[in-house]
């Protein structure tokens, strides 16, 4: 019995006892790497598809806002606006016409005073010409009642 005994103890004596319990840590830190870079893994690639698929939404997404966006509305809307910024540098050129013509009748009459008589009736008439002929254009643009006036 003794002999049972003493085999016993070497068995299980601590330096056994310790390299069993390492070896038993060894297999169980092989274990949790090995669930740790699976599950890592499995996680990326699930990570991977709702990115993708985040893709896919904000996608899809701008895609709906495009096919929602007025196109036809907004081609319009810029043609109205440049028919009204054509409009406006037509009356502005008007005005700068109208201006320019009533400058140079307050010249004409400022040189009439120094001019015959004859002069200044043909200068009246070629001015009531011109200011005839310019109300009529703006007659037939506007279609309506003019809004220049003759000065005697």
């Amino acid at each position: 019995m003794d002999h049972l005994h003493h085999q016993w103890r070497l068995r299980f004596s601590f330096k056994n006892a310790t390299i069993a319990l390492t070896i038993v840590n060894v297999l169980i830190f092989l274990f949790l790497l090995q669930g740790f870079f699976t599950s890592s893994s499995s996680s990326s690639s699930s990570s991977r598809r709702i990115i993708s698929a985040k893709l896919r939404y904000i996608k899809e997404a701008e895609e709906l806002r495009r096919a929602m966006e007025p196109l036809e509305l907004i081609k319009r809307v810029r043609e109205i606006e440049q028919e009204v910024s054509a409009g406006q540098v037509n009356e502005k050129q008007k005005d700068v016409k109208q201006n320019t013509a009533v400058d140079l009748s307050k010249r004409l009459k400022d040189f009439r005073a120094l001019n015959d008589a004859s002069s200044v009736k043909a200068l009246e008439e070629w001015r009531k010409r011109k200011m005839e002929r310019a109300r009529q254009r703006d007659l037939e643009k506007t279609g309506g009642v003019s809004t220049i006036k003759t000065s005697s």
